[in-house]
């Protein structure tokens, strides 16, 4: 298996792994803000929902078939909207939801030949290889999860000095 492949392949999983440890936060850390004004960890964990769904039902399957991609939803909308969803269902029902789109994902990636990888499709006006694409995502995931990180690793800093 291809380096980039697996790399891409290890990352589903240590985002499944990650999210899935979110079961363990109290709901009062789970919805609160990451800072003032900033989302909850609730909606960060939601808005991956549909952004997984699309990625995974209308970017992955048309990637390679020489037509134009599905457009994608208005972002401003879809988050707004994933936000709200996240800030009223139970924790457990956000991070399966999660947990089920990237094992979805996962699979699909598994079953990507190697050599498509490195394959370009357009992105819009914009040549992009699919690893360069998954790699944004994963950045894209990345930078979530620091933040979240950095919440929990505050808060029960702030617990033991109280």
């Amino acid at each position: 298996m291809q380096k980039h492949k697996r790399e891409m392949i290890n990352h589903q999983l240590e985002a499944i792994k990650f999210v899935n440890s979110l079961r363990a936060l109290r709901d009062e850390l789970w919805r609160s803000e990451i800072s003032e004004g900033k989302w909850t960890i609730a909606e960060i964990i939601g808005h991956f929902k549909p952004w997984d769904e699309f990625v995974l039902y209308q970017r992955l399957p048309y990637i390679f078939l020489e037509k134009a991609l599905p457009e994608a939803p208005d972002p401003q909308i879809t988050n707004t909207m994933a936000a709200s969803i996240s800030r009223a269902e139970p924790q457990q029902v956000t991070i399966d939801k999660f947990i089920l789109n990237r094992k979805g994902i996962y699979k699909v990636i598994k079953e990507i030949p190697d050599s498509q990888l490195s394959a370009t499709f357009l992105l819009g006006d914009k040549s992009l290889a699919l690893y360069d694409y998954l790699s944004y995502l994963a950045d894209h995931d990345r930078h979530h999860f620091n933040q979240i990180e950095r919440v929990i690793n505050g808060r029960s800093h702030l617990q033991k000095l109280s």
